[in-house]
């Protein structure tokens, strides 16, 4: 992606969903990430190890720095019957170190609070940004990380139209790689 044509956004813009709020990051959310990324079973297939206040902080401080530095970031999900942040997702660039390489592509991902699971949450974010990431970067293609031990994870990739393309191994742990339309595998 060329980095004079991206957009600059100072922060995540705000999206309403039907049930959903997305929107920047704040200093205040830091105690309900904390308690999100904390939760064994909350990160038992993303990394398997809970955060601690500091990698919390860290994450809030790296999801506002996306938005200056690339112009597309993460969001805080937060339920619009209550207000309460239930979670993240967004795009990064994170320049793993993984085959097939993932650079240039915009790397969704998200994650939400145990109470906030099962709900469609991720599926009804997913959806909208998508919406913004093909009006706002429409030329980049989108693709996730996921555990093969993550059917929940998987079933919302699939539903978001994003079609598996390979299978590979990620800081020596099985990864399945998705996105749209579909690509050559790693080997062509």
């Amino acid at each position: 992606m060329d980095t004079a044509a991206r957009p600059s956004f100072v922060a995540a813009p705000n999206i309403e969903t039907a049930r959903l709020r997305l929107r920047a990051h704040r200093p205040d959310d830091f105690a309900a990430c904390r308690a999100i990324w904390s939760d064994p079973q909350v990160v038992r297939h993303i990394g398997g190890k809970p955060a601690t206040g500091e990698d919390a902080w860290r994450r809030l401080l790296t999801y506002a720095g996306l938005w200056s530095l690339l112009g597309f970031g993460y969001w805080a999900i937060e339920a619009r019957h209550s207000g309460e942040y239930v979670g993240d997702i967004g795009f990064a660039e994170f320049r793993r170190d993984i085959d097939p390489s993932l650079h240039g592509m915009l790397e969704c991902g998200w994650a939400l609070a145990r109470a906030a699971q099962g709900q469609g949450y991720a599926s009804e974010a997913l959806a909208a940004i998508e919406t913004w990431r093909r009006a706002h970067f429409p030329e980049s293609r989108a693709v996730c990380i996921i555990a093969p031990a993550n059917p929940a994870s998987i079933r919302v990739a699939e539903k978001a139209g994003l079609c598996r393309w390979c299978e590979t191994t990620y800081h020596g742990e099985p990864t399945l790689v998705f996105t749209h339309a579909p690509l050559p595998g790693p080997d062509a």
